[in-house]
């Protein structure tokens, strides 16, 4: 089982990076090997690597910068994972691509399952959903999985952030009226090393979309005050606050609970607790 990672250097790809090493021969690009803005760098690769399974963990992540970009927003998110799934679809690879909650408009009560009416709210939502349906029209042999609030011990993230913010020991005011599943990088790859390996093993059903984040849910507020009980931060105030006060570029949805069920009865997958993964992540920092 031959793997192509497009992304290395970010949450997922870097946790790919340790989970697949020694378990499949493996290759990862990042720039500036390859660049998702020329969508026909990755048709090049593919042809040239002839992966048994490609991996997309490369993306245009900035949420709120994208409401001025969505030009590139939309190259880097949906024309280049159609490229890469309609060069998958010509060796008869497997492509497995991260979308997001954001394609939800964050009406709902209860958590989205995947037959779920999509609308997103804003141009970054607007561009995954565009390459989930680029991928899906390009290559039968697609998993996309669709995850929320991710975050990890590498990179730029809420965790990190919130954590340098108190080390100045001043209260700190969050966001108390969006809720979602904060979901561990680390985990996310895992479950995506359980489908590479089912694939390995011979399935053959178990393409199309689900959904995969911890269980769980939560606040960002309640996040960050869950974050400060496991780091110690008794002194830091987390003042609960209103989306309203605190205005971005980009809409977020206000409730984006994903259903994990398809993929706990499709692969036998589950993620664990957020919490618990909280703790572990905190643990590598």
């Amino acid at each position: 089982m031959k793997i192509l990672v497009f992304g290395r250097v970010g949450q997922v790809g870097s946790a790919l990076a340790e989970l697949l090493a020694g378990r499949y021969p493996v290759q990862f690009l990042d720039q500036p090997e390859i660049d998702l803005a020329e969508p026909a760098s990755a048709v090049a690769q593919v042809r040239s690597q002839q992966p048994d399974v490609v991996i997309n963990a490369a993306a245009y992540t900035a949420v709120d910068k994208a409401q001025a970009e969505p030009e590139l927003a939309h190259v880097i998110n949906a024309q280049a994972p159609a490229a890469m799934a309609a060069a998958c679809a010509e060796i008869d690879a497997t492509i497995i691509h991260y979308s997001t909650d954001y394609v939800f408009d964050g009406g709902a009560t209860e958590p989205y399952t995947e037959e779920a009416p999509v609308a997103p709210q804003s141009v970054y939502g607007m561009s995954k959903l565009a390459g989930e349906q680029a991928v899906q029209a390009a290559s039968d042999r697609h998993i996309i999985l669709r995850t929320a609030w991710l975050y990890s011990h590498l990179g730029q993230n809420f965790v990190k952030t919130m954590l340098r913010l108190a080390a100045a020991g001043k209260p700190l005011r969050v966001v108390a009226d969006q809720v979602g599943s904060p979901t561990y990088a680390w985990d996310l790859a895992q479950a995506t090393v359980g489908i590479v390996d089912a694939l390995a093993a011979g399935r053959e059903d178990g393409f199309g979309i689900f959904h995969a984040t911890n269980s769980g849910m939560t606040s960002w507020h309640g996040f960050a005050a869950k974050l400060f009980e496991l780091t110690g931060h008794d002194d830091i105030a987390v003042v609960p606050i209103t989306t309203a006060e605190y205005p971005t570029p980009a809409p977020r949805p206000a409730y984006s609970v994903l259903s994990c069920a398809r993929l706990k009865q499709g692969y036998g997958i589950e993620l664990p607790d957020w919490r618990e993964a909280l703790t572990r992540c905190l643990a590598r920092l």
